[in-house]
């Protein structure tokens, strides 16, 4: 039978004990171990530290600009009026009348997210090759500096090698999803505005294409209220020649009068969905990289991984010995 030695938990055998003192951390001998592995931490962390500041340096400054806007208008041309006096009217001649006004705002910034009005903003503003091939700018002049192994800017011809199934020029898909990586939309729930940013490696072009964004999604939504507006007011005069009750052509020179108030306001107002509170402007200060924080998070990470190489290191090599 083996020894027994006391412990403040009662009695146990000397051997388990052995394996029990074995398991257990000595602080001590933790400390001994990273004192004398001091220099292998400090030449981990140092190497990892230089790598960081390196990669720091070699990201090109990334600037943001951003437009405030509200929705111009949550009126619906006047059909909630004229609802609530023709409805049961209207249901007769089988034409449904919108009950109340409707807020166009969320349709909006999901016609500006859409896949089709960005391939149509970029197609349509040109804006391929800063999107696609940009590689820096210069701050006096604001030239934008083109990597000539995507674009040949002599040639104008894309030239980047690209495995299938993609080409040398980038796809409408390709641009989309860049693009959608640089475009922030974002809606206060409580004010109802609309914010929208861009980020790019030139403030300018930040700038411009915000500009660009606003005027584009307002003309959008116009040229679709103002067709439809159209096609109504051409369906409601054929239906005033075919019918010859007075309250239903009263009724439907009512409807023709709301969509002609419509054509009208989108053909005066500008800013037709989104107003204008705080216009982009170019931005004079980077709003990436980073470049601090990752010097930091390197040192940190070669500061644990010097700690587990002198680790793994001694223990390592230890229970290798006989």
């Amino acid at each position: 039978m083996g020894d027994v030695v006391d412990r403040p938990g009662g009695q146990v055998q000397a051997s388990q004990y052995s394996d029990y003192a074995d398991d257990e951390i000595d602080l001590r001998e933790l400390f001994g171990v990273l004192w004398d592995g001091k220099w292998w931490i400090a030449g981990i962390t140092a190497v990892a530290a230089v790598i960081a500041v390196l990669y720091a340096l070699s990201l090109p400054n990334i600037y943001r600009s951003e437009a405030l806007l509200a929705p111009a208008s949550s009126e619906g041309g006047g059909l909630g009026g004229l609802a609530s006096q023709y409805g049961g009217l209207a249901s007769l001649a089988g034409i449904s009348l919108p009950s109340g006004g409707t807020d166009k705002t969320d349709l909006g910034l999901e016609v500006l997210q859409s896949r089709v009005f960005v391939q149509q903003f970029i197609e349509r503003r040109d804006l391929l090759v800063p999107l696609m091939a940009a590689k820096a700018w210069v701050p006096g002049t604001g030239e934008l500096i083109v990597d000539d192994e995507m674009y040949d800017p002599v040639a104008k011809k894309w030239v980047r090698q690209a495995k299938p199934p993609k080409q040398a020029e980038p796809s409408a898909q390709e641009s989309y999803k860049e693009f959608s990586e640089l475009l922030t939309v974002s809606k206060d729930k409580l004010t109802g505005f609309v914010t929208i940013s861009v980020k790019h490696i030139s403030p300018i072009i930040a700038q411009q294409w915000v500009t660009w964004l606003v005027e584009d999604v307002n003309d959008t939504m116009r040229l679709q209220d103002v067709t439809e507006a159209e096609r109504s007011i051409a369906y409601l005069k054929e239906q005033v020649a075919a019918t010859a009750l007075t309250d239903l052509q009263a009724m439907f020179f009512e409807l023709i009068q709301s969509q002609t108030e419509t054509i009208m306001l989108a053909q005066v107002r500008t800013e037709y969905l989104f107003k204008t509170i705080d216009p982009a402007v170019v931005p004079e200060e980077k709003d990436e990289p980073k470049r601090a924080l990752i010097c930091v998070l390197g040192f940190l990470l070669g500061g644990m991984l010097g700690v587990l190489w002198v680790l793994v290191r001694h223990y390592g090599l230890r229970r290798e010995e006989p």
